[in-house]
């Protein structure tokens, strides 16, 4: 039988994921490329055959999804494998139509064909689009269990962006381990809440090596949390699967893929934000959840911020940089800086992108719906060099640093700076740390965590 040849469009994350567990011992198929998109510089790369396997021993080439209808003829592409997320239905329908304008089908993979199986109790921790307060999610549900003396690890979505076969399996346990790894602040955004709360973090590209790590984690693992990124479903079947919905982005959660599957799937919704967000959009994410999914439980839950020196803020021209996916592919047009900076007294939020220079103002370009905040992109050591000079020359009198790390570490500010910080707060019943208690009972996790 001559194998049916297939191209896996995605963006370093899905996509490898889909191979891995589908198509890389399925001798039906031929992966003859991967395109890549949403990500800068993540293309002209190769899937490295250490990672690919036997079947691929020059591995497999990473090209522009740009170039995908030419790709399809040059190459004589059966079938498209669409594997990346937090995309609208148009997005999807749209490279649906491409592909099969160019002769060829396209495909959804599922959780049944991907998911993987754990032997530890998984919760798994997924939202209806970047931003939600996924992460902020995972370090509460995190809390609760360390409270009951369980053993947490946490698996993080991945995010490979730099030599491949190097991040085939990352363990992050200190902040020393995001230098040794060459973690991009993207990366760090993710990695860097959990290791200074103590929990160790894996990450990487083969999940099956990452997931069977974890379960043997020299530290003891009791429970794994899937710390989902980018809206994707897990990677990891649940026990127990919580999807995070944001009132401010109220009716996406029916008109974004995978979100909706998400919400589908979720045994709890936590609706977050309802300390900021309008009522309305409260009242349209629930009325969302009971169309799709009736029997979730619902979570009620503010994203409460913090800053370190409000003084610091109170009347004076502040520039506010904000988690960079959250604002592109993510959509939304503040974060929590921009909330903190209101709430303390602001005078003017300074609009950054009269000062951006190089790829911080290609950023812009793309994504013009970022208003007056900036985006802390890292993806590249140029990235950083743009940010870095946009900051200077930006009219500021103080800096606002709204992303979940300590941006100082890698960037220098010339100018005063001060950071935000925002935790997930449960308002009413039920409860995520009563949900959790719950599962604790149903699977004996006390006695086992007692061995």
């Amino acid at each position: 039988m001559t194998p049916r040849k297939l191209i896996i469009i995605g963006a370093a994350g899905r996509d490898f994921h889909n191979f891995n567990t589908r198509y890389r011992d399925d001798i039906g198929y031929e992966v003859v490329a991967f395109t890549a998109t949403q990500i800068p510089d993540i293309d002209r790369r190769r899937y490295p055959p250490e990672l690919a396997g036997e079947r691929y021993p020059d591995g497999i080439p990473i090209l522009d999804q740009l170039d995908l209808p030419g790709l399809i003829k040059e190459l004589e592409v059966d079938e498209c494998v669409f594997s990346y997320s937090d995309v609208s239905y148009d997005h999807v329908m749209g490279v649906a139509a491409i592909v099969q304008a160019a002769g060829a089908s396209f495909t959804l993979p599922g959780p049944a064909d991907t998911q993987l199986k754990s032997s530890k109790p998984v919760i798994a921790v997924c939202a209806v689009r970047t931003g939600s307060g996924k992460s902020q999610t995972s370090r509460r549900v995190i809390e609760i269990l360390m409270e009951h003396d369980l053993a947490v690890v946490a698996i993080r979505h991945p995010m490979p962006y730099g030599d491949l076969a190097a991040q085939r399996m990352q363990r992050f346990a200190a902040l020393a381990d995001l230098e040794r790894h060459n973690c991009t602040i993207e990366e760090m955004e993710e990695y860097e809440p959990h290791i200074v709360r103590g929990n160790v973090v894996y990450a990487g590209v083969d999940y099956e090596m990452i997931l069977r790590a974890a379960e043997a984690d020299p530290a003891g693992c009791d429970v794994i949390i899937w710390d989902g990124g980018n809206n994707d479903f897990s990677f990891i079947a649940p026990d127990l699967q919580i999807t995070v919905a944001d009132p401010h982005r109220a009716g996406h959660g029916l008109r974004y893929y995978p979100g909706e599957v998400n919400l589908r799937t979720a045994d709890v919704v936590v609706i977050n934000k309802i300390d900021s967000a309008p009522p309305h959009g409260v009242a349209e994410v629930r009325a969302g959840v009971a169309q799709v999914n009736p029997t979730a439980k619902i979570v009620e839950a503010a994203s409460a911020v913090h800053i370190d020196d409000p003084g610091m803020v109170t009347g004076k021209r502040v520039l506010v940089i904000e988690d960079g996916p959250t604002l592109t592919h993510g959509e939304m047009e503040i974060g929590a800086g921009v909330v903190a900076a209101r709430r303390f007294g602001a005078a003017v939020i300074v609009d950054p992108r009269p000062f951006a220079v190089g790829t911080i103002a290609d950023t812009f370009a793309a994504y013009p719906n970022v208003g007056a905040v900036l985006p802390a992109m890292g993806y590249s050591d140029k990235q950083l060099s743009d940010l870095q000079k946009t900051i200077a020359a930006t009219d500021a009198d103080v800096i606002v640093v709204g992303t979940p790390i300590d941006l100082a570490r890698v960037v220098q500010f010339d100018k005063p700076h001060t950071r935000v910080h925002y935790d997930l707060e449960e308002i009413g019943s039920p409860s995520l740390t009563g949900i959790i208690e719950e599962l604790i009972d149903r699977l004996n996790l006390s006695r086992r965590a007692r061995g």
